[in-house]
């Protein structure tokens, strides 16, 4: 089992940059396949990223494709969320997930462990 942390969420302008990180406990993260999600008020949550267990394949929603990098750290045990050109529709909470299957998921009955999520509000 595996424990998830998310912080480096925040409020900032559009055109902007933050980058979120999930830490996790108990079982070490090379164990899983990750992922980040995201919900918006009164929307479904929805993946964003995803990352296989050694980091070498990576697979992004369209609508972050060349604007986010997902990237992990198994040594330290850390899941990262670099995003850069930030629009006012990604504002929403942010989800780090953890899979026990060696596949990147795409949906959220895939993922078998959750972090609590970290808001992440961009303005005009």
């Amino acid at each position: 089992q595996v424990q998830l942390v998310e912080s480096g969420g925040g409020l900032v302008q559009a055109g902007g940059s933050l980058r979120l990180s999930c830490a996790a406990s108990g079982r070490t993260t090379s164990s899983y396949a990750m992922g980040w999600f995201r919900q918006a008020p009164g929307k479904e949550r929805e993946f964003v990223a995803g990352i296989t267990r050694g980091g070498g394949t990576t697979l992004y929603a369209d609508s972050v494709k060349g604007r986010f990098t997902i990237s992990r750290d198994n040594a330290k045990n850390i899941l990262y969320l670099q995003m850069n050109s930030l629009k006012r529709e990604d504002t929403a909470v942010y989800y780090c997930a953890a899979d026990r299957l060696p596949l990147i998921a795409t949906t959220v009955d895939e993922y078998d462990y959750w972090g609590p999520g970290t808001q992440v509000t961009v303005s005009p």
